[in-house]
């Protein structure tokens, strides 16, 4: 899950990471006359238009808050449409998005946290028509296919966790953790769009909200994984949380084949992927007591190839250098990770603990490089 706070111990390693995202956001288009402009400050976030028509949207974000933001298009029930994190104090970005005709809010989360500052916005009917490529038509159908079976794979091994963790069995608990979070991992943004899932089976202790209690309100793989790497005993109550999490992962793959997917989401998840990667993984502050970073690291990179694979035939007709790019960027951190594996073909990897400073600072460089044409996927499939 995308941290909703970092901590000060690991501030100085997320600025760098997220200041080299920032600043690919910075360079992106922030749209023409007919774009939608997000103002977002510490206090307000102002919206440029209260209703518009349905079909490609591009909101034009600035942040002029001293803090970096996030902007969310959501759906009533708080179901995200698309968003964009990690904007940082001072630039802007763009956000490309098919919607549909409907009532929405735009959120801005000064500080990325919290349920944001909203706008009411209607999106109305009878708007020029996007017009679609029968090839992205097939893209969705394969991508739902993708993110089914991902929901389909992830529950068993979990399964497997959960298991372990119930009977007492730390060592068999900790080997299955990992291989449980993968399929998790790869599909990350459409999991984030069915509201309180992500954080019950997701979340970090310093994602929880002031005035929760990290011993009732803080659930999921991550609590689990504390028990076993830092306080090394489980208990009742974790016993309880690994049934929780079955449950909440049930739900999610029960939920997962409705999600709304559309080319430029799945093009701008692949962007949300790349800025997971950035601020959670590059850091170490994802898997913090398991040091298993780089398996998610590598099930993230996974899922916004296969969304971008998907996208290809179109990007390619309509901007042949970026997929050029693309292919090259993906090419080199995919190169750069299989040097951690610890068995070459499947998911055992060097430890994130054992990663020394100047082999993270490689891998930030590569995420980053690859971050920056990523940002204009979405732009060139709603071309």
């Amino acid at each position: 899950m995308r941290p909703l706070r970092l901590s000060v111990v690991t501030a100085v390693a997320a600025a760098t990471a997220l200041t080299a995202v920032t600043a690919c956001a910075e360079k992106e288009k922030t749209g023409g006359d007919d774009a939608i402009k997000v103002t977002a400050t510490d206090s307000s976030c102002e919206v440029s238009k209260k209703k518009f028509p349905a079909g490609h949207v591009q909101l034009a974000v600035e942040n002029k808050g001293s803090k970096v933001t996030e902007v969310y298009v959501l759906y009533p029930d708080d179901r995200i449409v698309t968003e964009r994190e990690n904007i940082g104090a001072g630039t802007k970005a763009s956000i490309s998005a098919e919607i549909k005709a409907g009532n929405y809010e735009i959120a801005c989360k000064p500080g990325m946290k919290g349920s944001g500052i909203r706008q009411k916005v209607t999106v109305a009917g009878g708007g020029k028509a996007a017009k679609r490529d029968p090839k992205l038509d097939a893209a969705v159908a394969h991508y739902r296919q993708y993110t089914l079976k991902q929901a389909e794979q992830t529950l068993p091994k979990a399964e497997v966790f959960a298991d372990a963790v119930k009977s007492g069995d730390i060592e068999a608990a900790k080997k299955a953790y990992a291989p449980s979070r993968i399929g998790w991992e790869r599909t990350e943004p459409v999991a984030e769009s069915f509201g309180d899932i992500d954080p019950k089976v997701d979340l970090r202790e310093d994602g929880l909200e002031d005035g929760q209690d990290p011993e009732k309100d803080w659930t999921g793989w991550h609590r689990l994984e504390k028990s076993l790497w830092k306080d090394k005993k489980l208990t009742g109550r974790d016993k309880e949380l690994a049934k929780q999490l079955i449950k909440d992962l049930t739900a999610w793959q029960k939920k997962v084949g409705t999600a709304e997917i559309t080319p430029t989401s799945m093009a701008n998840g692949a962007k949300e992927l790349l800025d997971e990667v950035a601020t959670g993984k590059v850091t170490g502050e994802e898997e913090r007591y398991s040091h298993t970073d780089l398996v998610d690291f590598k099930a993230n990179v996974e899922g916004a190839e296969k969304s971008y694979a998907l996208l290809k035939p179109v990007v390619s007709k309509n901007d042949a250098a970026l997929t050029k790019e693309l292919d090259t960027q993906f090419g080199a951190l995919n190169t750069l990770l299989d040097k951690y594996r610890e068995d070459k073909t499947g998911y055992d990897f060097t430890p994130y603990d054992k990663v020394g400073k100047k082999e993270r600072k490689e891998l930030s460089d590569a995420v980053n490089a690859l971050a920056e044409p990523l940002s204009k996927l979405a732009a060139a499939v709603a071309n």
